[in-house]
């Protein structure tokens, strides 16, 4: 079982103030700072998901968030997307990893492909699967 993972990011105030947003929408926030330029998110009590300054990760990393509704998968696009995300994939049904394979996918400030992603069936009345 993963424990934590951490990215180093070129632009550290964007990036926080990206994942703020972004993860603020599936339950993160910050729960550690050290020194201003490391910080910690997760879903209280304990930070599994770490940014800090410096030369940002080359190639970029592809990290995928478990959410527990499409929702959320919803919520998550929307708010990367108005925090400074680029466009990697719109929230949608990805049946080709799963049959209830449901994410959306966002490149951060530093181009990092971030995903939040359920696996549960359809919580949308009407969805056609």
């Amino acid at each position: 079982m993963i424990d934590h993972i951490s990215l180093t990011v070129g632009d550290f105030a964007r990036s926080k103030a990206f994942y703020e947003a972004a993860l603020g929408a599936i339950g993160y926030c910050v729960l550690r700072e050290f020194g201003g330029d490391v910080v910690g998110f997760g879903v209280p009590p304990k930070p599994d998901f770490w940014i800090r300054a410096g030369q940002s990760n080359t190639p970029p990393v592809h990290v995928a968030f478990g959410v527990d509704s499409r929702e959320q998968v919803e919520a998550f696009y929307t708010a990367a997307m108005a925090a400074g995300g680029r466009d990697n994939g719109k929230p949608g049904l990805r049946s080709h990893y799963h049959p209830d394979y449901y994410g959306a996918f966002v490149l951060d400030p530093e181009g990092h492909n971030i995903e939040a992603v359920c696996r549960q069936s359809s919580d949308f009345p009407g969805e056609k699967e």
